[in-house]
C-alpha cells in the first residue's frame, strides 16, 4: 500500500499542488490541519472553498464544533481509518497539510502519555492568566529544560501539557518519549515538503493573504463564532493564528489598527516553526513552491512513485 504526505509552512501553496495531483493520479485528499477540522471556521483557516471542495474533497475537515478539543491521538486515528477506506477503494491516500506534530504522530505513533488531569490544567490555567505563560514557560526550563527550549514562552496550548506532565509525574515530556516504541505505518511513503527558497517571498504571500482574510470578513466571523458558541480564549480553537488576534480585538486587548500587523506577524512565526519541523525530518523530496517548473517536478516525482504513465 502506497501514501503520499505534502507538507509545508503556511501559504507556500499545498492545497494547489493537492488539486494539481488530483487531476493527475487516483489520489484522495486526506486534510492535516489541525485548525480546519472546526466547523464554521473557514476564513480565517483557508480552508477550500466550496467550488473546490466539490471538485476536490477533502476528508478530516469541519469534523468538530469551535468549542471541542482535538487531540493528535484523534487525528491519528481518523486519519488511519480515512486511509484504509481510501485504499479499499482502489485510490491512494495524499494527506496534506502543515500540522507537523500530526505528521509525526501519525508516522511514528504516540508516546504514552498520562491522561489529562482538568483539575490540574484549570490551575495552571488559573496560574498563567495571574503571572502570563511566558513565567509558567521559565517554570517549564526548570523541570523540563529540553521541551521548554522547543516551545515559544507564548505557547500557552503545549506550556500547559508539558507542565501537567511533569506535575503529575516528576518526569520530563522527553523520557517518555525516549521510552516511546515507533509504529511504523502499514504503508510506503512519499514525503513531499514543499520549502521556499526565499523566506521574503513567503512572508509577502502571508501577509498578502491575511490581508484577504480580513477583508473577507474573518474578524465578522469570529463574532459569529462567539455569538453562536459558548467560546473563550484558551481553547484551541480561539488559540489558532489570526483567531487569537481577532478574539483580543474584539475583547479590547489589542488595538484595532494593529490587527494586521499582528496577524501578519503570527503567521509568519507559524511558517518559522513548520519550517523547522520540517528541516528536522529525514528522507523529504523538497520542493520549492517558488520555481515556477515545482508542479511539474511533483508529477514526475509521483509518477514515479505510483508506477503509472
Amino acid at each position: 500500500m502506497k501514501a503520499i504526505l505534502l507538507m509545508g509552512p503556511t501559504a507556500s501553496g499545498k492545497t494547489a499542488l493537492a488539486c494539481a495531483l488530483a487531476d493527475r493520479f487516483p489520489v484522495e485528499i486526506v486534510s492535516v490541519d489541525s485548525a480546519q477540522v472546526f466547523r464554521d471556521m473557514d476564513i480565517g483557516t483557508a480552508k477550500p472553498d466550496a467550488a473546490t471542495l466539490a471538485r476536490y474533497p477533502h476528508r478530516l475537515i469541519d469534523l468538530i464544533s469551535p468549542e471541542e478539543r482535538y487531540s493528535a491521538a484523534r487525528f491519528r486515528a481518523d486519519a488511519l481509518a480515512a486511509m484504509a477506506e481510501i485504499t479499499a477503494a482502489g485510490r491512494v491516500p495524499l494527506l496534506v497539510g502543515g500540522t507537523m506534530l500530526y505528521f509525526k504522530a501519525l508516522r511514528d505513533g504516540l508516546a504514552d502519555l498520562p491522561d489529562a488531569d482538568p483539575e490540574l490544567r484549570g490551575r495552571i490555567d488559573a496560574e498563567a492568566e495571574l503571572l502570563g505563560w511566558p513565567a509558567l514557560h521559565q517554570e517549564l526550563a526548570i523541570f523540563d529544560p529540553e521541551t521548554a527550549a522547543r516551545l515559544a514562552p507564548n505557547d500557552s496550548q503545549r506550556i500547559q501539557r508539558a507542565l501537567e506532565v511533569v506535575r503529575l509525574t516528576g518526569k520530563p515530556l522527553g523520557e517518555y518519549f525516549a521510552a516511546h516504541k515507533s509504529e511504523p505505518l502499514p504503508y510506503q511513503l512519499l514525503p513531499l515538503a514543499l520549502m521556499p527558497s526565499d523566506r521574503a517571498v513567503l512572508h509577502e504571500r502571508i501577509a498578502r493573504r491575511f490581508g484577504e482574510m480580513l477583508d473577507a470578513g474573518l474578524v465578522m466571523e469570529v463574532e459569529c463564532l462567539r455569538a453562536r458558541y459558548k467560546l473563550n480564549a484558551d481553547l484551541p480553537s480561539m488559540r489558532c493564528v489570526g483567531y487569537r488576534q481577532v478574539w483580543e480585538v474584539l475583547e479590547g486587548l489589542l488595538p484595532a489598527d494593529e490587527l494586521r500587523d499582528r496577524g501578519i506577524f503570527a503567521t509568519r512565526q507559524l511558517a518559522k516553526r513548520q519550517i523547522t519541523w520540517l528541516r528536522s525530518m529525514s528522507d523529504l523530496v523538497t520542493l520549492d513552491p517558488l520555481d515556477p517548473s515545482a508542479t511539474e517536478r511533483a508529477i514526475d516525482v509521483v509518477r514515479e512513485f505510483l508506477q503509472v504513465a
